[in-house]
């Protein structure tokens, strides 16, 4: 019994000794540190079309931040001028590269974004049965498409964070009214077969129920990042597939 005390009292001291002197330790080296509210300044001070070069293509400045590279290349496809980004007083959906198309190394396929959500039509059937497979290159669509795709992500006015509500808003686009898209795809069959927004419009609003609160497209995309104030406009970035028409 003697010999179970005696441990006793030596673990207790052991015990008890890391403790006091890790107190004794933290008094003397803490510092009072006074907190400093700080809001990030959401202006990038560049123009929204050198923003999407920087972040492209690789270049000597620049070997690993291409985020921006298929909506480069979709650009360039539809012969649509990197000035647009130049113009002032508008607000630009940037397009992630997931957004355009998230690419399986292990299956070689692409298995989202709009490549998959707006598969080529490959056939259809006398009853209306449609067969398609993702689109692997942005020349599977029509370049007229590509451009009017584009042209839905430009709107005109400045629409962010400080004047969007819960509420949606209807801003309207670059693409005009009427506009059509092809068979070729199936965004073709959307939106009662039109495909596009028949009025060119995008509804826009801040989604309340979700902790980043996010900027929404047509009540159905999030954004991935955004807030960005260029010098000549705003822009948002989207990680997922953008509809290009308003919900009924």
């Amino acid at each position: 019994m003697n010999k179970i005390n005696r441990l006793l009292k030596r673990y207790a001291f052991l015990l008890l000794f890391p403790l006091t002197g890790c107190t004794l330790f933290d008094m003397e080296l803490q510092k009072k540190y006074d907190y400093n509210p700080q809001t990030l300044d959401p202006n990038i001070h560049i123009s929204a079309r050198k923003f999407l070069e920087d972040r492209s293509y690789e270049g000597p400045t620049n070997l690993s931040d291409t985020v921006f590279k298929w909506m480069r290349k979709g650009l360039e496809y539809a012969e649509i001028d990197l000035a647009a980004y130049e113009k002032q007083g508008m607000t630009f959906m940037f397009l992630h590269n997931d957004a355009i198309r998230v690419w399986d190394a292990k299956t070689n396929k692409v298995t989202g974004g709009m490549w998959f959500d707006f598969p080529i039509i490959t056939q259809v059937s006398g009853t209306g049965v449609i067969t398609s497979r993702p689109a692997t290159k942005w020349s599977d669509y029509p370049k007229a498409d590509v451009k009017n795709y584009f042209l839905y992500l430009m709107l005109q006015g400045t629409y962010n964070f400080n004047n969007l509500r819960l509420t949606p808003v209807d801003a309207q686009t670059m693409l005009p009214p009427g506009t059509l898209a092809s068979k070729t795809s199936t965004l073709g069959y959307l939106n009662g077969g039109n495909g596009f927004d028949q009025e060119g419009k995008m509804s826009l609003s801040i989604l309340n129920n979700d902790d980043l609160a996010p900027l929404v497209i047509n009540k159905l995309t999030k954004n991935r990042s955004g807030g960005y104030v260029t010098t000549n406009a705003i822009v948002h970035v989207y990680g997922a597939t953008v509809y290009p028409y308003r919900p009924e």
